[in-house]
């Protein structure tokens, strides 16, 4: 039987100033490939903006859109 070993992704939330120190201290060598996403400084406040109102206009009331959320946010936790 062969064995395949899966690695998966590491995702690193951290600052333009801080992402060096970050790597060194991860011990990422500086000839491995990264990917680095910069993101507008209120993308994520836009983004629910603009799908609040998209699910309003199909009935959901704010304590159900909060509570999906809420949700969301929590089965999502244990693999950040």
């Amino acid at each position: 039987m062969v064995r395949v070993m899966v690695i998966k992704p590491e995702f690193i939330e951290s600052t333009a100033g801080q992402i060096t120190a970050e790597l060194t201290r991860r011990r990422i060598s500086p000839d491995q490939r990264i990917m680095i996403t910069i993101e507008p400084d209120d993308w994520i406040a836009e983004a629910r903006k603009f799908a609040r109102t998209q699910v309003i206009e199909e009935g959901w009331t704010d304590a159900e859109i909060d509570r999906l959320i809420d949700e969301e946010r929590t089965a999502v936790q244990p693999y950040l």
